[in-house]
Parts: structure tokens; C-alpha cells; sequence
């Protein structure tokens, strides 16, 4: 049986930067980067998911915006279900807690970094929407 695992993450954006993560090297997908965010826990929401998340593996404090995307992605041995918000960064400047790295990019620097193969559409969805990058 495959197990099914919810991950909520979140579209930060800054002075016209969006900030993405990077795996731990050892975790599943490791080295690659994505969305901040990660997995909810059982009756949680998925937006009280993504400010737990971001608070324990950036130590940012923000606000839960629109749902932007749900994705349905088969790894082998699980089925991950994503959800994608736009999220407002209130306070506290990010530092890597519980990932290896954190970067500020631009739409352009997207292509630069190699993302897990879930985040297809939402990259493609990134580069051809200005007015994301200017909130």
C-alpha cells in the first residue's frame, strides 16, 4: 500500500525575490530545492501547517494567503499531496534551521536550481506570472 504523505508550502515573496529551500543532503530528495514548508501533522490545517513549518525551519513568522496549487506527485513508496499558498513574510529574517540553505531569487534565478519533479507546474506557473514577484 502506498502511504500518502500532506505537505503544505509556501510562495514567500520580497521585494520582488521569492524565497526557496534546500533539502538536508541525507533527507529524501536531498540537496534539491522546493518551497519552504513540510508535512502536517493529523488535524492540523494546512495553513496552520505552513506557519508551524516556516517558524520551525526558517524561524519566520507569516501570514497564510490563497491557495495557489494542489499537486498529486507518486515518489516510489509514497503518494505526496502538496498544497501551495501565497504567504506574506511579517517578521523575523530567515536563517537555516532545519534546512541546508535558503536563497532569494528572482523569477530569472528559478532556473538556476534544481527543484523535485512536483514542482514542475508550479515553476512554469512562477516564470509567467510578473505580478506574483511585484506583492
Amino acid at each position: 500500500m502506498t502511504k500518502r504523505i500532506e505537505v503544505a508550502a509556501g510562495l514567500v515573496f520580497r521585494n520582488g525575490k521569492l524565497l526557496i529551500t534546500q533539502r538536508l543532503p541525507d533527507a529524501h530528495l536531498g540537496g534539491l530545492w522546493e518551497f519552504p514548508g513540510g508535512k502536517r501533522e493529523p488535524n492540523e490545517s494546512f495553513p496552520d501547517c505552513l506557519r508551524r513549518e516556516l517558524r520551525e525551519e526558517l524561524g519566520i513568522e507569516v501570514a497564510v494567503k490563497e491557495l495557489i496549487e494542489c499537486v498529486d506527485h507518486d515518489y516510489p513508496g509514497k503518494l505526496v499531496h502538496l498544497e501551495f499558498f501565497r504567504a506574506q513574510w511579517l517578521e523575523h529574517e530567515p536563517r537555516a534551521i532545519h534546512c541546508h540553505a535558503f536563497a532569494w531569487v528572482t523569477a530569472e534565478q528559478l532556473a538556476e536550481h534544481e527543484f523535485p519533479a512536483a514542482d514542475a507546474g508550479l515553476l512554469e506557473k512562477l516564470r509567467n506570472a510578473p505580478a506574483w514577484w511585484r506583492g
